[in-house]
């Protein structure tokens, strides 16, 4: 059976910093009529959809001008709005279709670097089931999508949902420890397993690539108490979280998955088919978006 649409029963607020521009940042999730999907505005704008044509590629600190993508950005109409994938994968892994997102700030607030809080605010809210369908997007070939990074996503017709990341940080150097274990975590597209599996999956970034980040002026308000930093392992070392320790099993993994949900919100409807994504990133989460509105989007009513 098709699912019903779904919103939230009353509002919800969440409110802190931005990750990149260490800016305040609030988000307010307002209920939604049937049909009208996820529209993101800043006061006073007339909102805009959720969809992978109001994709900006605008970037958050100019550092990343020539780099794949460090988050998912929307194209407001007052300018862009950075780091939306998290409380996108919140609303999707709810299963909430409908939903006006009111935000402040040229970034959502990146909070404790998952999407737990979003998930806390929007359930003390309530969610409501509209009486209306979701007529999700149904994926009625294979669609395989890849880089020239060693990532790909494939898409494959199914009679439900599922979602699969597979991390995997081995190089072709064998003597080489990965500074990440390889990892498989997977979504079994139900609320109660996104709340408790996924949503508390944080963000994180390996030592080499903090260091960096840092030199160039960024996260400086952070420490690695703030957000995991994995040092990597070494004959001496195991490696893992530097001043801090994991959530659980396969964190890293986890929050990959997280992304992937978010990131795929941009078709702007449910999917129903296995999306299974390896070593893949925001770059290539959104190719396989846009490919899947191509080439499937007619499906449906």
């Amino acid at each position: 059976m098709t699912p019903n649409r779904r919103t939230l029963a009353a509002t919800a607020h969440a409110e802190g910093r931005g990750l990149f521009t260490n800016l305040p940042a609030s988000l307010t999730l307002h209920p939604a009529e049937p049909g009208s999907g996820l529209n993101v505005s800043r006061a006073g704008e007339d909102p805009i959809l959720v969809h992978i044509s109001t994709l900006s590629d605008d970037v958050p600190h100019p550092a990343f001008q020539r780099l794949p993508p460090r988050c998912t950005t929307l194209g407001l109409n007052s300018g862009p709005l950075f780091t939306v994938e998290h409380a996108l994968s919140a609303l999707v892994g709810l299963g909430i279709t409908d939903a006006l997102l009111e935000v402040t700030g040229p970034e959502l607030p990146i909070l404790d670097g998952s999407a737990a809080p979003f998930v806390e605010a929007i359930r003390a809210a309530g969610l409501t089931e509209l009486d209306a369908s979701a007529d999700p997007l149904i994926v009625t070939e294979e669609l395989t999508i890849a880089d020239d990074r060693g990532g790909s996503v494939r898409v494959t017709p199914a009679d439900d949902t599922r979602y699969t990341y597979h991390l995997d940080y081995a190089t072709a150097d064998a003597s080489r420890p990965a500074p990440i274990p390889a990892a498989t975590a997977t979504w079994d597209a139900t609320p109660d397993d996104y709340a408790a599996n996924v949503a508390p999956a944080r963000t994180y970034a390996l030592q080499s690539e903090a260091e960096q980040m840092h030199a160039l002026g960024l996260f400086q308000h952070l420490t690695p108490r703030d957000m995991l930093v994995i040092a990597p392992a070494t004959k001496d070392t195991h490696g893992g979280p530097i001043d801090n320790a994991y959530r659980f099993e396969g964190e890293p993994a986890r929050h990959k998955l997280l992304d992937l949900i978010g990131d795929l919100a941009l078709v702007g409807r449910p999917i129903q088919a296995h999306i299974a994504a390896h070593r893949s990133g925001h770059a290539l989460h959104h190719q396989v978006a846009r490919a899947l509105v191509a080439r499937f989007g007619h499906t449906g009513n």
